[in-house]
């Protein structure tokens, strides 16, 4: 099977009458409109609450169900001096949750411990060995974080040691939902929390938000000791961007204001990881997302990653620096690992003569905590939901990726005669099944890929917000594509098409990107295409772009960075 060659590039039909009414509502000029309405804000005060976000934007926490009861038990064991666990996750998501509710439950007086399972000894989610483990630490009630809400079994664990279970996740459920003491999840039946996309650090920092309220009304902070949330965001901005959740209502605002927090610093922790990630000035969503938050993730991949969680609650600069530097060269030693798994299971795709609609590989070869994103670099490549397992002593773990035209969590109900364990949502999920059965559930998989997918959602699409004439490209447009970030999942970068564009010089930088000066009605341009030092050009091109403000030696340019392009056709 050969990587996907080309991507259809598919201009976003936009609802005239919208932009229309949001441009002349809100008084924005008619290109911020029409990217407005293509990502769903399609009225005036819609697009003035989207424009002017604020934090009395969020909605109420007690909507959530559960939330009442997940409150009032956290109370009486503050009251009682009962230890709470927080059982947290090994991604990114979960640590940073997991450091969220630590930071905050030791600053409101509670008597506080955490767990996070290893990765290569517990797999995925609440454990039995981790419930054991926490019950015999003195826990009265654990509170999962961005994990629980399939862990029927060890729900009813919790019950037969005495044990209150109060769940905070935001995957998918299964059919049958944990007897728990609450679970707060915006996904289960009858949740009237109307924000449904949050990330696991986001339910988490809600629960903060009601137990915040509740202790307020009740006097429960000494004068001028009420903790303030807006500190805390930047660790719910973390695990939001780097779990891929839409950067859309809640999650928006919360990481628009915690990428402030991100640059401000309060933390020697997260002035550590910036150190070692290169990351200064104002932080952005890419920085998050691809300097941070892997070095952060590194630990629960390879090693441990309670260190992410010391590392995130450290305040000692000495530490932190100690702790930061350990987890960037666990950083380079997955990066190798990834680039290893990724040849090999390249290899093997490109080798099998089998077009397939879904892509599933085990071998005894690859690291469970690297699977992950290996299978996200072979969507990119193929376009097929793909699911990747490491094999080891006769059982196997696998994580897999997605698409847009597939359900992924769906997809594994439909085969889970076959696992042993699973869960996740539309674009990820993990699971875990015996060694033997592989074979049975690559083909099951495929045959229901097969049935679901049509040939045509397997070219990926390149969506274009809008096609510009060659005047309105000036140094203005990148500033006014900035009142719509942050950008990311859910909330992309725009993406704009430019027709017959003259080429006044060509560059390969680094052997493998290509640099362009184009020419414009508000001058010659430079236009960056990362990896596409194999374009030949003729000497007018189309260009796929985003607008930017390269700065260089001070000065500030504007540039076009370029996401595809072809040679223009008379």
């Amino acid at each position: 099977m050969e990587p996907v060659k080309e991507r259809r590039w598919r201009l976003r039909e936009s609802d005239e009458s919208a932009v229309a009414a949001v441009a002349e509502g809100a008084g924005v000029p008619a290109l911020l409109a029409r990217l407005m309405v293509n990502r769903g804000i399609t009225d005036a005060g819609a697009a003035g609450r989207f424009l002017n976000a604020a934090l009395a934007d969020c909605h109420d926490p007690f909507l959530m169900g559960g939330m009442t009861e997940a409150v009032e038990r956290l109370l009486a064991a503050r009251r009682d001096g009962e230890p709470v666990c927080i059982y947290g996750d090994y991604d990114v998501d979960g640590i940073t949750a997991t450091a969220l509710l630590m930071e905050f439950f030791r600053s409101v007086g509670f008597a506080c411990f955490y767990h996070i399972p290893n990765r290569m000894e517990h797999g995925y989610g609440l454990a039995e060995a981790g419930v054991r483990a926490a019950a015999a630490a003195g826990a009265r009630v654990i509170v999962s974080v961005d994990c629980g809400v399939t862990a029927v079994t060890e729900a009813l664990l919790c019950r037969t040691l005495g044990v209150d279970l109060i769940i905070t996740d935001h995957h998918t459920p299964g059919e049958t939902i944990p007897d728990a003491c609450a679970i707060l999840n915006p996904h289960l039946p009858g949740c009237s929390f109307p924000f449904k996309l949050l990330s696991g650090v986001g339910v988490a920092f809600n629960l903060l938000i009601a137990l915040r309220l509740r202790l307020r009304e009740s006097g429960g902070f000494a004068v001028g000791g009420i903790p303030n949330l807006r500190e805390y965001l930047d660790l719910v901005a973390l695990g939001t961007i780097a779990d891929i959740v839409p950067l859309t209502g809640e999650n928006r605002l919360f990481v628009r204001f915690g990428l402030k927090e991100l640059t401000a610093t309060r933390r020697p922790g997260i002035a550590a990881l910036k150190s070692v990630s290169a990351v200064t000035g104002e932080v952005s969503a890419y920085d998050v997302g691809f300097k941070l938050a892997p070095r952060l993730n590194a630990c629960g991949r390879l090693e441990d990653a309670t260190r992410g969680v010391e590392l995130l609650l450290s305040r000692d600069p000495e530490e932190a620096a100690l702790i930061a530097g350990e987890l960037d060269a666990s950083n380079g030693e997955r990066r190798q690992l990834e680039q290893e798994i990724l040849q090999d299971a390249r290899a093997r795709v490109e080798a099998d003569p089998v077009d397939r609609f879904g892509i599933v590989l085990a071998s005894e070869e690859w690291h469970p905590g690297v699977i992950g994103i290996v299978a996200s670099r072979l969507v990119e490549l193929f376009h097929r939901p793909t699911i990747l397992i490491a094999l080891m002593e006769g059982s196997g773990r696998g994580s897999g990726r997605s698409i847009p035209a597939f359900h992924l969590y769906n997809a594994l109900v439909t085969c889970s005669g076959n696992l042993l364990k699973f869960g996740g949502h539309k674009y990820a999920a993990g699971l875990s099944l015996a060694g033997e059965m592989v074979d049975l559930f690559a083909e099951e998989f495929n045959a229901h890929a097969a049935g679901v997918l049509a040939p045509e959602d397997l070219t990926p699409d390149l969506l274009i917000d809008a096609e510009l004439a060659h005047h309105e490209v000036t140094a203005a447009l990148p500033g006014l594509i900035a009142r719509l970030a942050p950008h990311g999942a859910g909330n992309p970068a725009p993406l704009f098409l430019l027709r017959r564009v003259p080429i006044l010089d060509r560059r390969i930088l680094k052997e493998k990107h290509l640099k362009l000066r184009v020419a414009l009605p508000c001058g010659a341009v430079d236009a960056i295409a990362f990896n596409l030092a194999d374009f030949v050009c003729s000497g007018v091109v189309d260009l796929l772009f985003s607008p930017e403000i390269n700065v260089w030696n001070g000065r500030e340019s504007l540039q076009l960075k370029i996401k595809e392009l072809r040679n223009s056709v008379d």
